[in-house]
This record gives structure tokens, C-alpha cells and sequence, in this order.
């Protein structure tokens, strides 16, 4: 179990201040069950001091005299997102406090997005077992709970409360024209009562140039939830309003180098798991005379606006096999909707499939997306991905095909995009081969790992680390199978029924970014900047000794801030 100050007795306390949302912050107010100590030695005034990216805070736990006060040196490809953290404290001062960003001299490159005070969330703990986080958690008093400072909101003012420990994240995008050479710029951060703080930084911009997102070679595909965007924003679905909530979130997502777009194609094709329940895009009408008829409107719609967003190249269809393999359409002969359920060895599932795939792959060649169109499977069994490719074989041959699960050598063939979990692992020379032909290979986290993992109390570094683990490995890409699949309240509680705190989400409503989707970004760039040096053997073969604590069961959570800084190190010095 995980100590952060918080025991059962503070979920008891919780319960009751679950409504107590402190003002423009949009936080649990949640009372501390012990003081530091370390508060009654800490100087009387405001103090501020450089951070980790890398790793949580304690809300209630007064910084370390020896925190960095010096200036904050970044080091940067031209074209790479960087960032900084501050964290700002008191033991007496309470009220406003804020910050302002001195940038270089006609440079503008702070992310107003993603700059700002970041905010406390409430997440919870692995599984009892301490193997994972999967496994349903309908009473919350059983996991031990803390606060952690995950969101990333973008303001530059905030209510201080005395004691405790407040963190300021600043990102900066360096321009791909950026002149090399070094850069330095300052952040003031004030009180009510006009006490300061100055904290410096500079940033050495070098001569290597990073590709931009749509031409980067790793393949992110983080599955987008439309559905949870209507209902935080309380908009009509597809309404003009919901398509302006979800396009600065999607364009977020495009700016990371998202590479494929998430449809539905059936009704709960994962059997309504997420809070907000995934609904078929397509509208499926079964006339009196058994034929039928299908309209795309909703699904054109949707992939229209993610290209617009600067998501592409690839649309994934969930799903020809549902986890409850029960179909709904509308029934003209009893004008009622029906729940059909068909198991996958009976003739009538082969028809109905065959039939509304046939129209769908006519549908997408009109469209010209037939080639960039994947039929998606999640997690199946092997006997059910077998039902799933003879039905759509039958429909159309050429259709592209991918399973997020488990490795089978027989499917392989079929398997066009192929991601296995982290604990799973490709027979030799697979990777390449399926590269050869052209097809990716990926690995993904779910609630199956204890560590590295997304969680809102895994550290942010563990993010970071999947970029490097993918190279590692050889793969293409990561998949994560929650964008933003929020739970009831995201922005205050991360916790959900199943599966461990922040499981469900890596980015918070409003286009609020999180530490864990910035580190991603992170780990994202030292794969790309792999890429262009490994051309060189020399390169290529310092980076292979590099990588080696990364490798399956030997990396090491005590060792893995040294282990990435000794990469990141050696890719800033070419």
C-alpha cells in the first residue's frame, strides 16, 4: 500500500466533503490526517523552487531545503516540447498567488495550454496483490486514497492555502526554425502581500531538427471517447456544440502524433465499460422484408471532423466481435429496437456481418477510405477472431484487420495492426518480418501492469520510459485504449469502479492536459530522435547498449530516472 499521508480514516473523512469543491480550483477539499513537521522549520514567507517533472508531490509535505533554486537549464531539439516544474509553498502566507513568464526576446514559445498551476486529483492504489490495477472496486473505502498533482490547468492565479505545497508545469514548443544557441528567460511568482519570488531558466536550443507529428514514425493510437465529451460539456450528441467541445481536445491529440481515428461500428462494443458507453455510429434498420438498410451519417461525420482535427492516417471499426455479441438494430416489421444475440458458430451471425460489411466496404470506397479502414478487435479469444476474419473475408478480402491481445502465430498473417500487452512478448524476427510487409507492431499497458503504467499515482516518468520501451523492443508504436474516457467527476476524482484511479483518461475536460500525457509526449521524442541518429552504426550501436535496462524484466524503478537520463543525454549530444 502506498503511503502519501492518506489512510482509510481520511476516506472516511472524504465521504463526508465529497461536494466541498474549493473554489476556481474545481478540487476535493480534502483535510490533511497529520501535519509535517518539517512546517515549523521552513522560513516564514513565500518560497519557490524547481521541481521534477519526473515524479508526484505531496500536497502536505513541506519541500526539501535542498529543492534547486538555481537556474532551470532544458535542452532541446528544434521542433521538441520541453518542460518545467516549479513548486511554490508557505507555512503562513494564504490568499492569491500567481506567476508571470518572462520569455527570450521576441520568442513566443510557452504552451498557454499547458502552462499553469497544476491541480490535486483524488486516485486511489494498486490492487490489493500489488500486481495490477484491473478488478472492480465498487466501495472506494477499501483502497487507500491520496491527492496527487496531475492536471495541468492553464491559469496563472490561484487560491493559496498555508502549508501546503502548490506545483506550476510550463511547457515550451521550440519553433523547427528556431536558430540554435542558448536562451534565458525567468518566472516571478507573487502573493496577496507582495513577497516575491524569481526563478530562472534557460534553454539550449540545438541544431538537430525533430519531423513534425503527421510525419514521426512512432505509431501512438490512444482510443477517443466522443461520447464522455457530450455529456462533461452538456451538449446535444453531434451538435455543432459538440464538435467545438471536442476539436481543441482532438487537436491535442493530433499534435502528439495520434495515428488513427476510433469508431463504432456496433452498439457497447466493449459492453458499455466506461462510464459514458460507446453507441454505434452506424444506424442499422431491418426492414419488414428482412433486407436492410444502413446510414453513415454520424460515422462520416465523425472521421470528417478527426481529419480536420489532423488525426489520420487509419480508422479503426470496433467491433465485429462485442464482448457480449449482442447486435442492436432497428426492426421495421415490430418498430421496435432489438437487442439480438448472435455466438459466433451460428449462420445467422456470418449473415448479418457479411451483409452490413458489404455495404460498409462499398460505403468507404465511395468515400476513398476503404484503404486507410481497419475492422478492430479488442482483446478477443483466438476462436472468435477466427468468426471475426471469416466473415470479413467473406465481405471483402482487402479489408485491413488488427487485434489488441494476445499473440497468436496462426492470426499473424491476418493481422495487420498487432499489439500485445507488455508482459507479452513476439517470436524472433516477427517484428521485422510484419515490418517488412508493411503492417505495425505495437505493444499497449491496460490495468494489467503495476509498473510502468498511466495511472494517476503511477510517477510521470513512468510514462516517459514507453517511448524507450517500444524502441527496446523494436516495435512501432503504443497503444493505450483510454484518451478520455472520463469517469463521473474527472477533474476532482480519478477513481472509477474498476480498474485503478486514471486508468480510464489521460487528459482532463476542457483540453486540459495531464503530467502523464506530457511525459508521454516525452518519451515519444526520444524515440523519434532514435530514428535519426540509429541510421549511423556508430549511433545505432551506443543506443542498443543504452536501451539494454529497459529491456523485459530488468528495468528497475529506483534506477530509471539515471537509466532515461543517460539516453537523453546521449541523444542531446549529436
Amino acid at each position: 500500500m502506498r503511503n502519501y499521508g492518506y489512510t482509510l480514516f481520511t476516506l472516511l473523512l472524504f465521504s463526508i466533503c465529497t461536494n466541498a469543491i474549493a473554489e476556481n480550483r474545481g478540487e476535493l477539499s480534502v483535510p490533511r490526517t497529520k501535519e509535517d513537521p518539517a512546517w515549523s522549520k521552513s522560513p516564514a514567507r513565500l518560497q519557490a523552487a524547481w521541481a521534477d517533472t519526473d515524479y508526484l508531490v505531496d500536497k502536505f509535505s513541506c519541500p526539501s531545503a535542498t529543492n534547486q533554486k538555481g537556474t532551470q537549464t532544458l535542452v532541446a531539439w528544434r521542433g521538441e516540447r520541453v518542460h518545467a516544474k516549479l513548486l511554490v509553498w508557505s507555512p503562513v502566507d494564504e490568499g492569491e498567488i500567481s506567476f508571470i513568464i518572462t520569455e527570450p526576446e521576441n520568442q513566443r514559445w510557452v504552451d498557454e495550454t499547458t502552462t499553469g498551476f497544476m491541480t490535486y486529483v483524488m486516485t486511489d492504489e494498486l490492487a490489493k496483490d500489488g500486481k495490477g490495477g484491473c478488478g472492480y472496486r465498487p466501495n472506494k473505502a477499501e483502497f487507500d486514497s491520496f491527492l496527487v498533482a496531475d492536471r495541468i490547468a492553464p491559469i496563472r492565479s490561484i487560491r493559496y492555502e498555508p502549508k501546503t505545497v502548490r506545483p506550476v508545469w510550463i511547457t515550451f514548443d521550440i519553433p523547427r526554425d528556431a536558430s540554435p544557441g542558448s536562451y534565458k528567460g525567468d518566472i516571478v511568482i507573487k502573493n496577496e502581500q507582495n513577497a516575491s519570488c524569481i526563478l530562472r531558466y534557460s534553454i539550449q536550443v540545438l541544431e538537430c531538427t525533430l519531423p513534425e507529428a503527421s510525419a514521426r514514425k512512432f505509431h501512438l493510437d490512444l482510443w477517443q471517447n466522443p461520447f464522455a465529451v457530450a455529456r462533461i460539456a452538456q451538449v446535444p450528441l453531434w451538435s455543432k456544440e459538440h464538435f467545438d467541445a471536442m476539436r481543441p481536445l482532438m487537436v491535442r491529440l493530433a499534435k502528439a502524433g495520434q495515428g488513427g481515428i476510433t469508431t463504432s461500428i456496433t452498439h457497447k462494443p466493449w459492453n458499455g465499460q466506461t462510464y459514458d458507453y460507446f453507441e454505434n455510429m452506424i444506424t442499422e434498420v431491418r426492414k419488414a422484408d428482412g433486407t436492410w438498410v444502413f446510414d453513415y451519417t454520424v460515422f462520416d461525420r465523425w472521421v470528417e471532423f478527426m481529419l480536420s482535427c489532423g488525426i489520420r492516417p487509419l480508422i479503426y471499426c470496433y467491433s465485429v466481435i462485442p464482448w457480449e455479441l449482442t447486435f442492436r438494430y432497428y426492426d421495421q416489421a415490430t418498430n421496435s429496437m432489438v437487442d439480438r444475440k448472435l455466438n459466433v458458430d451460428d449462420p445467422e451471425f456470418d449473415a448479418y456481418w457479411v451483409t452490413k460489411l458489404e455495404a460498409f466496404a462499398a460505403h468507404l470506397k465511395v468515400k476513398g477510405w476503404f484503404e486507410n479502414t481497419i475492422i478492430a478487435m479488442d482483446e478477443r479469444p483466438k476462436a472468435s477472431m477466427e468468426a471475426a476474419l471469416r466473415v470479413i473475408r467473406k465481405a471483402d478480402p482487402n479489408f485491413k484487420i488488427s487485434l489488441a491481445g494476445v499473440y497468436h502465430e496462426e492470426l499473424n498473417d491476418e493481422i495487420f495492426d498487432y499489439s500485445i500487452g507488455y508482459h507479452d512478448a513476439y517470436p524472433e524476427g516477427i517484428v521485422e518480418e510484419r515490418r517488412a510487409k508493411g503492417k505495425l507492431t505495437t505493444l499497449y499497458t491496460c490495468c494489467s501492469e503495476a509498473f510502468p503504467n498511466t495511472f494517476t499515482f503511477s510517477q510521470p516518468i513512468e510514462a516517459s520510459v514507453l517511448g524507450l520501451l517500444a524502441e527496446e523492443r523494436g516495435l512501432d508504436g503504443y497503444l493505450r485504449w483510454a484518451y478520455n474516457s472520463w469517469v463521473e467527476s474527472p477533474c476532482q476524482d480519478s477513481r472509477f469502479h474498476t480498474w485503478a484511479a486514471g486508468d480510464t483518461y489521460l487528459v482532463y475536460p476542457k483540453n486540459v492536459s495531464s503530467a502523464r500525457f506530457e511525459k508521454l509526449i516525452e518519451g515519444i521524442q526520444m524515440y523519434e530522435k532514435i530514428q535519426l541518429l540509429k541510421a549511423t552504426p556508430k549511433h545505432a550501436r551506443a543506443i542498443r547498449k543504452l536501451l539494454q535496462p529497459f529491456a523485459y524484466e530488468r528495468m528497475n524503478s529506483i534506477t530509471l530516472q539515471k537509466d532515461i537520463q543517460k539516453v537523453k543525454s546521449y541523444l542531446n549530444s549529436k
